[in-house]
């Protein structure tokens, strides 16, 4: 188990598009995870895909802390553990998008305001080789979709829509106490 290097963001290996991985996955590729929860522990993220550590195959590591996961109608939060998705394909299940803020491994130091589905199936294979098959919501639905563009060469600052909510992370929460005063003031007002 070793702890790679991040590429960051201008790295031309980040444009790369991924290759798919056929069963059965040998020791290279289980060397391959151990290598990437190595390093995703070591920078403490929740996600990271093979290219960003310059190895150009479709796999993706993820998992959503249990506060990040969105509940139904009464139920209890339970976090999504690690997951390994092997050649994962998304579908919306809904036109609804949501914007939120999104960091990146790969472009360290900055947040961005992206827009996701909200609601999505993903489709994949697990290390075992066996179907994985999920619907996902809210920030687990943003992870994913998150971290399967870097399987395609893209980073999330290609995905926004208005480069003026691209910002150091250190500028976010002034924003966001800016703009819930500004709210505040015009609810005052009406």
């Amino acid at each position: 188990m070793a702890i790679r290097e991040i590429l960051k963001m201008g790295n031309p290996l980040l444009r790369e598009p991924a290759a798919l991985l056929h069963p059965p996955f040998g020791d290279e590729i289980y060397q391959l995870v151990e290598d990437m929860r190595a390093s995703l522990k070591a920078v403490g993220g929740v996600g990271l895909a093979a290219p960003q550590i310059g190895v150009p195959k479709s796999l993706v590591l993820f998992e959503v802390p249990a506060d990040r996961v969105e509940m139904e109608e009464g139920g209890v939060a339970e976090g999504i553990p690690s997951t390994i998705l092997i050649n994962p394909r998304i579908e919306p299940l809904s036109d609804e998008i949501e914007l939120g803020w999104e960091g990146c491994l790969s472009v360290p130091g900055l947040r961005g305001l992206v827009p996701r589905y909200s609601h999505i199936r993903y489709r994949a294979l697990g290390l075992d080789g066996g179907a994985i098959d999920v619907e996902a919501r809210g920030f687990h639905a943003r992870v994913v979709q998150h971290e399967c563009d870097h399987l395609l060469g893209i980073l999330y600052p290609e995905r926004m829509a208005d480069l003026r909510y691209l910002m150091y992370e250190s500028e976010v929460q002034a924003f966001m106490a800016g703009l819930r005063e500004s709210v505040a003031d015009k609810e005052a007002v009406i």
